[in-house]
């Protein structure tokens, strides 16, 4: 309990160039306050953030008050023994005069362990994520005014920044479940597992960097988790292949060789290039497949994965950061290295096709020497782009009839490949599906963040507050929407919407020359209203409904040719424009 200056003087020093940190503390209003019982007041802030208390104590209270916090409700009341790794702590206060005074929950000494925990600043006092809070010992009436949430978030996040409405409404409260999640996981400064640990891990954090990319206009937070990733590496084998990712995730997004350049020699270490065989592929010793080869987490969510010395899930990464490291090594200008990638990812990708791939059931075995096609044999390789054109489709087929049996982490490849390979319907099948394993059941839950697994009774210690379960944040956007980049720094996009059985989306896509503004309609015909920022140019690609003659844009005919079930615009377009299918 510390005496704190009235809250004008905070936001006022919140603002100061002695406060230019990353995060910040946002003052929140409580939406709702109640009296559950006789002598308890119960104050609901809406939504769960990372943060603490400023109460501001009543003439003559000279007693000690409880303050309870929550993130979890039961039967009305805060669950003051929530499952797994939900919080709930207690504070006793015996405030002295009318001062506001911050309260803040002890410090867990789970997610503030050195050195991989990550610290807030130590003036903000401790914070936690919740979202109601409990009085016991309030003299009379709680006015909103008392009590205020100081929560965590970025410093640079602008609710503004990114938006997203379709024509179906669950996938709307999809968005922004997994939007909000982003933000209110920004409050360590760098991207974290959630609130168990507090530690960054690689595939969290490149989840939780295409969700940033896709949701505000920061790009520091990546820069900086990957900063520290570098000095803080954790152990899961293809966690390595993630710091590939996102260094290629933000040469893409930014075009930035001067950031990259001195992080590329680090980047090699990373490729497992001390486990690959004469054969060309990354072979896996028995501590490597008891612990490292990661596959999927929690380990129940392998779908039965049968692990051998050549692992099929691990080669489709190695794969995945070869492709990746020859266009790194190109943008810095090291184009022997380019040339010795793309090499190596030829001669391997032959070597995976020809030990991996089971021509007769047309998918991936789990590895050498097993029979067993699991889920994640078979999603990886669609989703990297190493299943061969003329099997992709079939794969596809079988990978969304398998349902999601993965976790949300896996997830995000799963739909990836569905969406790039004709399957978007289904994709967004599995996005809303009426059982416990899609985002669907997260929002009739009622969090209001992502979970860290689709249900407590798939990961008993799950945290509630998990970014990389917000894979719908960057999925939409570039799939529903169907904005990406084309050419490093967004000079080129691609805009290709898949509908997925949609009647209509629409929304804006933050980018780093400026905002796109796209809105689609698919009705008895398809039409697009795209907005581009200056100096970025886009191919326009739309789905060919049956029937369809040609293009229109601007209502005049444009040059267009068809490529299986998409109009492809022959010349880019800038600024703005409207495309229609002709009949």
């Amino acid at each position: 309990m510390n005496p704190r200056p009235p809250l004008l003087a905070i936001i006022l020093g919140l603002m100061s160039a002695s406060f230019a940190a990353p995060v910040k503390l946002v003052p929140e209003n409580p939406g709702k306050i109640s009296t559950p019982a006789p002598g308890v007041i119960l104050v609901d802030f809406q939504r769960v953030a990372f943060g603490n208390l400023l109460i501001t104590p009543p003439v003559g209270l000279s007693n000690t008050v409880k303050v309870h916090f929550g993130e979890a409700l039961e039967n009305g009341r805060i669950n003051r023994k929530p499952p797994g790794s939900v919080r709930y702590a207690v504070v006793e206060i015996k405030p002295t005069g009318t001062q506001p005074i911050l309260v803040a929950p002890p410090a867990d000494a789970r997610n503030t362990k050195q050195p991989a925990a990550v610290l807030t600043p130590e003036s903000w006092g401790v914070v936690m994520p919740f979202r109601w809070v409990e009085i016991e010992g309030w003299p009379g009436e709680l006015k909103p005014a008392q009590i205020v949430r100081e929560s965590a978030f970025s410093a640079t996040w602008n609710d503004a920044d990114a938006a997203f409405h379709s024509s179906d409404e669950m996938l709307n409260r999809i968005w922004d479940l997994s939007r909000y999640s982003i933000k209110a996981t920004t409050f360590a400064g760098v991207y974290v597992d959630g609130d168990r640990e507090r530690i960054s891990y690689e595939g969290d954090a490149y989840l939780n960097q295409l969700g940033h990319y896709a949701t505000s206009n920061d790009i520091q937070m990546a820069r900086d988790t990957f900063d520290r990733l570098i000095k803080l590496p954790t152990w899961p084998t293809e966690w390595a292949s993630h710091m590939i990712f996102m260094a290629y995730a933000d040469w893409m997004h930014t075009g930035d060789a001067k950031w990259l350049a001195p992080r590329y020699e680090s980047l090699k270490k990373k490729l497992l290039l001390e486990r690959v065989g004469e054969g060309g592929l990354v072979l896996s010793n028995d501590p490597q497949i008891k612990r490292d080869d990661i596959v999927d987490w929690p380990t129940a969510e392998r779908d039965g994965y049968v692990f051998t010395k050549t692992n099929t899930v691990v080669n489709a990464f190695y794969l995945r950061a070869l492709a990746d490291m020859a266009e790194l090594a190109q943008a810095v200008g090291n184009t022997a290295e380019a040339s010795k990638y793309r090499e190596d990812s030829l001669a391997a990708r032959t070597r995976f096709q020809a030990d991996l791939f089971d021509a007769t059931s047309g998918r991936y075995r789990d590895g050498v020497g097993t029979n067993h096609s699991s889920l994640h044999a078979n999603l990886f390789p669609l989703a990297f782009g190493i299943v061969p054109a003329e099997q992709r489709k079939s794969v596809a087929s079988w990978l969304a009839g398998r349902g999601m049996v993965c976790s949300v982490y896996a997830a995000q490849y799963l739909l990836e490949g569905l969406f790039e390979n004709g399957a978007d319907e289904q994709a967004l099948k599995l996005i809303t599906a009426s059982n416990d394993r899609s985002w669907r059941h997260m929002v009739e839950s009622g969090t209001t963040i992502t979970w860290e697994a689709w249900d407590q009774h798939y990961k008993p210690n799950q945290d509630w507050n998990h970014a990389w379960g917000a894979a719908p944040a960057n999925l939409l956007p570039r799939f529903i929407l169907g904005a990406q980049p084309s050419l490093p720094g967004w000079k080129r996009a691609q805009i290709r919407p898949h509908p997925g059985g949609l009647s209509s989306a629409s929304g804006k896509i933050p980018t780093p020359l400026g905002p796109i503004l796209v809105d689609w309609k698919n009705a008895a015909s398809f039409s697009i209203s795209i907005k581009l920022p200056p100096h970025m140019k886009a191919q326009v690609e739309i789905p060919a409904a049956v029937g369809s003659t040609g293009v229109s844009l601007d209502g005049k005919p444009a040059a267009a040719h068809r490529e299986a079930g998409w109009w492809i615009l022959e010349k880019d377009i800038s600024d703005t424009a409207k495309i229609e299918i002709s009949r």
